[in-house]
């Protein structure tokens, strides 16, 4: 079993930053990936980042390409995801999510989540 606590969200200024980070405890893993989704009421949830836990290969949703970036400590057993520039429709909740399996986009392929973090971008 594997317990994920996101933390780090709030209220900021289109144009701001945030840094949202996730703490995994538990089954540790040694060579599997963590993602990043968000999801809006009413919407699906989508998928935003993700890194593999050994050699940091990362990947981006195009939305948000050059403006967030994964990052994670292996030490720590926590990820984070700074976010920049961020824009009205950033908003959402962020959700953590753990995967056996290699970096993914799809909500599918995780097998854990953390409770989510909201994240509200004003105009």
């Amino acid at each position: 079993q594997v317990q994920l606590v996101e933390s780090g969200g709030g209220l900021v200024q289109a144009g701001g930053s945030l840094r949202v980070s996730c703490a995994a405890s538990g089954r540790t893993f040694s060579s599997n990936a963590m993602g990043w989704f968000r999801q809006v009421p009413g919407k699906e949830r989508e998928f935003v980042a993700a890194i593999s836990w050994n050699d940091g290969t990362t990947y981006y949703a195009e939305s948000v390409k050059g403006r967030f970036t994964i990052s994670r400590d292996n030490a720590k057993n926590m990820v984070y995801l700074q976010m920049n520039s961020l824009k009205p429709e950033d908003t959402a909740v962020y959700y953590c999510a753990a995967a056996y399996g290699g970096p993914s986009w799809l909500v599918g392929r995780y097998d854990y989540w953390g409770q989510g973090t909201q994240v509200t971008v004003s105009s």
